[in-house]
């Protein structure tokens, strides 16, 4: 694999074209519409969104795009039957190439990683 030094999310993307461009800026664009104070960044050389801590990562493969992240015992209990048929891991969730792009529920997951991320900020502030 190549060396890469990715400055940003833009920078990322250009090595990409095609259907999984598509699927990346469709992701990017849910993400910054459910969450529009998230900072984007580039971390482990991939797209990166913080608000309040890291909310989720994204990579492009040959036949899946991922979206990572340490996901809490909470998070896996909530979207259990939603990740039904996808490949999971602790902190991967893969979607394959040849299915729908399920936007409404990546909206799901932003949505909840945003709350996970609040709380925890607020249980900072109030120790």
């Amino acid at each position: 694999m190549a060396k890469t030094n990715y400055q940003t999310i833009d920078e990322y993307h250009q090595a990409f074209s095609g259907e999984t461009l598509a699927r990346m800026q469709t992701i990017r664009a849910i993400i910054n519409e459910a969450v529009p104070e998230a900072e984007e960044c580039i971390s482990y050389q991939i797209p990166c969104f913080k608000y309040h801590g890291y909310l989720l990562y994204y990579c492009a493969f040959p036949k899946h795009i991922t979206l990572s992240y340490p996901y809490s015992e909470a998070f896996w209990e909530h979207f259990k039957a939603d990740l039904e048929g996808y490949k999971i891991s602790k902190s991967a969730i893969q979607i394959p190439t040849e299915k729908p792009l399920p936007n409404a529920l990546i909206k799901k997951i932003i949505t909840f990683r945003k709350q996970e991320n609040e709380q925890s900020a607020e249980r900072t502030r109030n120790n």
